[in-house]
């Protein structure tokens, strides 16, 4: 039987996110969509890059600005990549020495609840360290890394200039706390949860009180590959959707847990990634754990269709912080990573809801609200940003320039 399945290897770092393609393989949703679904562990998000880019692997767990900043030619030379489905929502955290968390908020729940006031407290903590702090990233281009500049260049501070960045892989962060390489990192679970356990830091912002139901992490496939094996990329696209879909309901999430804490997946205690699954997070060692809803997001409320809209906004942080310059012809390139025709096209039988529109105003949506769909009724959540703005892309000429003001 295995041999009637079509082979499809896909690329993943250890993390809690990459929980949709583990499922798929492990619970048997590649197999009853006739994948036969190899992952292939990678290092870091430049050697998964260029897995996928110099076919190593037909897919990958890709960081979303990773994947338009191929495309783009930032990470290295141009090469198309397509997202025809988004993995999660949400779900990494910015955890800082206990040190620097000192000079913040001495309640770590009420950091995680007033992001606005963290971010000046941040801002001004930032000029009471020893040194320039430090922050580890998994990548210049991910979607952590473009939501703490976000969420502290809205407190003034420059990313550039008064902080270090420090790029790392997410595997690596715990370490390089314990040695006092870097004052703190921002990455997904569960290395937040795993530097709090080891009583190196406090996780003191999390992404999803910076953007509700911000972008994360994208099924990617070369785009040449995709447009030719059109039947395969449908399958694999339903069986993830589908993984994602169960891994999402809480009756699974100590399952869950117990197959990512193998060694061959995340490779850390189920204890310390239930917590993300369950969105009831320790911020610090030894206190009770702090109610986060929507932490993490797998599938409910469209979660995996990919909005073109936020391709776009990552793109608008591109040009914001000076990796690109601004073009037409740049900008329909990053809207096009975001394949929503070729989702619609996979899930077109599966019963599961999707919207009508591919493109919406980012951050406009207060409460849940009914969408037009294809198919089952759908409701969407709040996906505000911390600071009250909205991103339309049909106008971001004039939302850069309020940024910049």
């Amino acid at each position: 039987m295995t041999s009637s399945l079509a082979p499809v290897a896909v690329a993943f770092l250890p993390l809690t996110d990459s929980a949709p393609l583990i499922a798929a393989r492990e619970k048997g949703f590649a197999a009853e969509a006739g994948i036969d679904l190899a992952l292939h562990k990678a290092t870091s998000w430049a050697t998964l890059r260029d897995m996928l880019v110099y076919g190593q692997v037909q897919a990958a767990h890709m960081l979303a600005p990773l994947a338009i900043a191929v495309t783009l030619g930032l990470s290295q030379h141009p090469a198309a990549l397509s997202a025809p489905l988004k993995l999660n929502l949400n779900g990494s955290a910015l955890a800082m020495s206990n040190e620097f968390a000192a000079a913040l908020d001495p309640d770590p729940a009420k950091r995680i609840a007033d992001p606005v006031g963290t971010a000046y407290d941040f801002a001004t903590a930032i000029g009471l360290h020893r040194r320039k702090p430090v922050i580890g990233v998994v990548h210049r281009y991910s979607s952590h890394a473009l939501m703490l500049r976000y969420w502290l260049g809205f407190a003034g501070v420059d990313p550039d200039r008064d902080l270090a960045l420090r790029v790392l892989p997410p595997s690596l962060m715990v370490e390089a706390m314990r040695s006092g390489e870097i004052d703190g990192f921002t990455a997904g679970e569960p290395w937040g949860s795993v530097a709090v356990d080891a009583g190196l830091g406090e996780i003191v912002a999390v992404g999803s009180r910076i953007w509700q139901r911000g972008v994360e992490k994208v099924l990617a496939l070369r785009t040449d590959w995709m447009e030719a094996n059109a039947g395969t990329v449908d399958r694999l696209v339903l069986a993830v959707a589908r993984a994602a879909a169960w891994c999402d309901d809480p009756a699974h999430h100590a399952e869950l847990a117990g197959l990512l804490e193998a060694s061959a997946y995340v490779g850390r205690p189920g204890s310390l990634i239930l917590p993300a699954l369950d969105g009831r997070m320790a911020l610090r060692r030894d206190t009770p754990r702090v109610e986060i809803g929507d932490f993490l997001i797998f599938a409910r409320e469209a979660a995996n269709f990919p909005w073109r809209s936020q391709a776009l906004w990552i793109y608008s942080q591109f040009v914001r912080w000076g990796m690109i310059a601004a073009s037409e012809a740049d900008e329909r390139r990053a809207a096009d990573v975001f394949r929503s025709d070729v989702y619609r096209r996979a899930l077109a039988t599966s019963g599961l809801p999707m919207p009508g529109a591919s493109m919406k105003v980012e951050g406009a949506i207060d409460i849940p609200t009914g969408v037009g769909t294809h198919g089952v009724t759908l409701t969407l959540g709040p996906d505000r940003f911390f600071d009250g703005r909205v991103f339309d892309p049909q106008n971001m000429e004039t939302y850069l320039a309020d940024l910049a003001r």
